[in-house]
């Protein structure tokens, strides 16, 4: 089967996919002018984007009751949320206003992100292919070229609010493109699950976190490690999410292919020490030409940790639990999207951005070391 009608399988869900990608592209490229906008410092920002990240884990748990209520609207009521928070954060005068606009804006993304992982799912299994590295590599371009167009704009000197009117025109195309996605309910993690390896997937869920927490970390916060502490202009800042996006990309695309050779848990271990070494490097540069190669090399790692655990997880698992497992999986690891950045923030703020992704650096490192033989342990035995 070729790789379009790959693609016209999972288009649905994939709309979603685009949508998130380059949305928290165009705000963490700008990152470091809605910061100046609503005068906030490291520690504040990060405790702003802490608080709304309990919303948005609320909302995650909450999508089966979303998708059970609105059915094939919870897609693009989510989309539309991610939008409208997304232009309050770019019209936002205070650390508030910002905070509760990232509060509906994480909330919707939250949604979407849980919906359209459960969807795909469920078209690996009726369609035998596999999808996920496929729709998280589009998700990874989404969020280059989304990073790519914010750093041209922004060396025109365009303000966030005429930016995000115009991401919230393509949001709206995405919002209709995605109509009618609707997991099947009954699998989603609202209902208890008998036979639900819970360890496994309470394993396999904290490695999507460790990968998600360097994910999260070098495009919240590799934009203003360029421009504050390398001293890069507005375009070079925004290079770094962008190539983060694009190396992911390729990385993910590469990952299908990978596996072939390479049992799925050894590729994960050596991926994650690949991302640990591109992020050292980063960390300790000394020019922005080095810190985009190391963030070049964090993103090349790091991309297929996570569509390889969820894709682990979704074989070794029955296939009556397969998308409970998967769904909570997601949930768990989802939640370092909002809670790294907090915690990035709050390294920074006390010890400098090259402390922060030091210690991200030495949690990929415990996680290849520890987690990864763990839940490699664990599958063997389920397989037994």
């Amino acid at each position: 089967m070729s790789l379009k009608n790959d693609l016209y399988l999972t288009r649905k869900p994939l709309a979603g996919f685009l949508a998130i990608g380059m949305t928290w592209a165009v705000y963490f490229a700008q990152m470091p002018v809605i910061k100046a906008n609503v005068e906030a410092s490291d520690g504040a920002y990060g405790a702003a984007v802490l608080f709304s990240a309990f919303g948005a884990l609320a909302a995650m748990w909450l999508a089966p009751a979303c998708q059970k209520y609105a059915k094939g609207l919870a897609l693009p009521l989510g989309i539309a949320a991610l939008g409208l928070g997304m232009f309050g954060a770019g019209a936002a005068a205070s650390l508030a206003f910002l905070t509760v606009a990232l509060l509906l804006a994480s909330a919707g993304s939250g949604v979407v992100d849980v919906l359209i992982n459960a969807r795909v799912s469920e078209i690996e299994e009726r369609s035998g292919r596999s999808l996920m590295n496929l729709n998280h590599a589009l998700y990874s371009f989404a969020y280059a070229g989304g990073a790519l167009a914010t750093g041209a704009l922004r060396s025109l000197e365009v303000t966030p609010v005429p930016v995000f009117a115009g991401v919230c025109v393509i949001l709206v195309f995405f919002a209709w493109a995605s109509n009618g996605v609707a997991p099947d309910v009954q699998d989603m993690p609202d209902t208890p699950h008998n036979g639900l390896p819970h360890l496994l997937v309470f394993l396999v869920g904290l490695v999507v976190m460790m990968a998600f927490l360097a994910e999260a970390a070098s495009e919240g916060w590799s934009a203003l490690h360029l421009e504050r502490t390398l001293g890069g202009s507005a375009g070079e800042g925004a290079m770094g999410p962008a190539l983060l996006g694009l190396t992911m990309g390729i990385g993910r695309l590469s990952g299908h292919a990978l596996s072939r050779w390479l049992r799925d848990t050894h590729l994960m271990l050596v991926a994650t020490l690949v991302s640990a070494a591109g992020l050292v490097l980063a960390a300790l540069a000394g020019s922005v030409a080095v810190a985009l190669t190391g963030f070049a090399i964090a993103g090349l790692g790091i991309s297929v940790v996570a569509p390889l655990a969820l894709a682990l997880i979704g074989r070794v698992v029955a296939p009556q639990v397969r998308l409970a497992a998967i769904s909570r999986a997601s949930v768990l690891g989802y939640g370092a999207f909002f809670f790294g950045p907090p915690l990035m923030g709050l390294i920074a703020e006390g010890f400098g951005l090259r402390t922060a992704f030091g210690a991200i650096a030495a949690m990929l490192c415990l996680t290849a070391l520890a987690l990864i033989p763990a839940v490699a342990r664990r599958v063997a035995y389920a397989r037994a």
